[in-house]
């Protein structure tokens, strides 16, 4: 049975910093890649970011790049996301995805 659970979203101001986890249980992460994807209500879901089996090469939305870094703790099988200098328009439930599989999300709300 695959699960994923995020955590680490909340309130926080803009230029605000948080961390979000995405605990995996069922599958390995260091053997596939994984995704962070946010959707706000009314909209579609927005790709954040991915990071490789490899656990080395990652990528990022435009809209991110530069402030999120996506990383991987294989001996937690875990994989974060940490989001600097936050922005009302970074609101947003972020859910982390894994060969088809996506968990339940984190809701971040970036305001003042």
């Amino acid at each position: 049975d695959v699960q994923l659970q995020a955590s680490g979203g909340g309130l926080v101001q803009p230029g605000g910093s948080l961390t979000l986890s995405c605990v995996v249980s069922g599958l390995i992460v260091r053997n596939y890649y994984v995704k962070w994807i946010r959707q706000v209500p009314g909209k579609g879901p927005e790709w954040v970011s991915t990071i490789n089996s490899n656990g080395v090469d990652t990528s990022y939305a435009v809209s991110v790049r530069g402030r999120f870094t996506v990383s991987r703790d294989d001996t937690k099988n875990t994989v974060y996301l940490q989001m600097k200098n936050l922005k009302p328009e970074d609101t947003a439930m972020y859910l982390c995805e894994i060969y088809g599989y996506r968990g339940q999300g984190t809701l971040v709300t970036v305001s003042s």
